[in-house]
């Protein structure tokens, strides 16, 4: 695996990479990670890794400082799948100068759900998934659904602006008990982690009822968060909305997904699943 810390250095290396997979990450990486590069491998010649904890995503306050920086660990498992090639740049390669040009989601997609618990997120992950895009010039990203909002932000984003770049989107990754690989389960107590499969139980309480009929979507949508409340979480949302652009649904629509984000002790987890 070559490692380049410099765009330069990384675009010289490239020149001969034939078709470029990109599979963005901020590191800390676990077996979620490792299925979408090793997904990478069916959609081009050179899958690309890109680590860099982006500084304009995290609110005063947020996890920036603490988030786990792992790097010798994540090297050995990006190369143990395979990984051609990893960009590792400092945050002043990133940033030489302050940050004034942003990329900006559509109010509609991002001031709602997760934009509404942390303002300013997905223009940060715009940004800085837009300027990996422009130094790596990839033919392929691949992304998670489990960060459903975001996927949708930056698939958007790539159709809109008419950039020449296939946008794949992969089944979130779990643990035996349904909880969501995310570098943040980390931060859960033992206590902690037996109780947070939870969130994923409700959501398939949730789509099974959707499923069987039940239609009042603000009901079903309490009940969840009662119960997450019962349980010693803080809830910000569970949230029953249409696929595509994260509206309201109405009787017409046949294509769900229902979304959650809850406090569990310290730990912010977030899920989704699809109906």
């Amino acid at each position: 695996m070559k490692i380049h810390e410099t765009i330069a250095g990384l675009r010289t290396g490239l020149k001969s990479a034939g078709r470029v997979v990109l599979v963005p990450t901020m590191g800390n990486l676990h077996d979620g990670h490792i299925s979408l590069m090793r997904q990478a491998h069916e959609h081009g010649d050179t899958v690309l890794v890109s680590i860099f904890v982006n500084r304009l995503q995290f609110r005063p306050g947020e996890d920036f400082e603490k988030y786990p920086r792992t790097f010798d660990a994540d090297c050995e498992r990006l190369i143990a799948a395979g990984v051609d090639v990893l960009f590792f740049p400092a945050e002043s390669e990133m940033y030489p100068t302050p940050q004034r040009y942003f990329i900006e989601p559509p109010a509609e997609l991002i001031n709602i759900l997760e934009g509404e618990f942390r303002p300013g997120h997905f223009r940060g992950v715009a940004t800085v998934v837009q300027k990996l895009f422009n130094i790596t010039q990839p033919q392929v990203a691949v992304f998670g659904k489990k960060d459903y909002q975001q996927m949708l932000v930056l698939s958007n984003m790539a159709r809109e602006l008419a950039l020449p770049i296939e946008i794949v989107a992969t089944d979130t990754v779990r643990a035996t008990d349904g909880l969501a690989l995310s570098s943040r389960n980390g931060f859960l107590s033992p206590t902690e982690r037996v109780e947070a499969p939870r969130l994923h139980r409700l959501l398939k309480a949730t789509r099974y009822a959707i499923l069987a009929g039940e239609r009042d979507y603000s009901r079903l949508e309490s009940q969840a968060m009662v119960e997450l409340r019962a349980h010693g979480w803080i809830p910000d949302y569970i949230a029953v909305r249409e696929k595509t652009g994260l509206k309201l649904p109405t009787a017409h629509d046949s294509g769900l997904v229902i979304l959650g984000a809850a406090l569990l002790g310290s730990t912010r987890l977030i899920d989704n699943l699809e109906v």
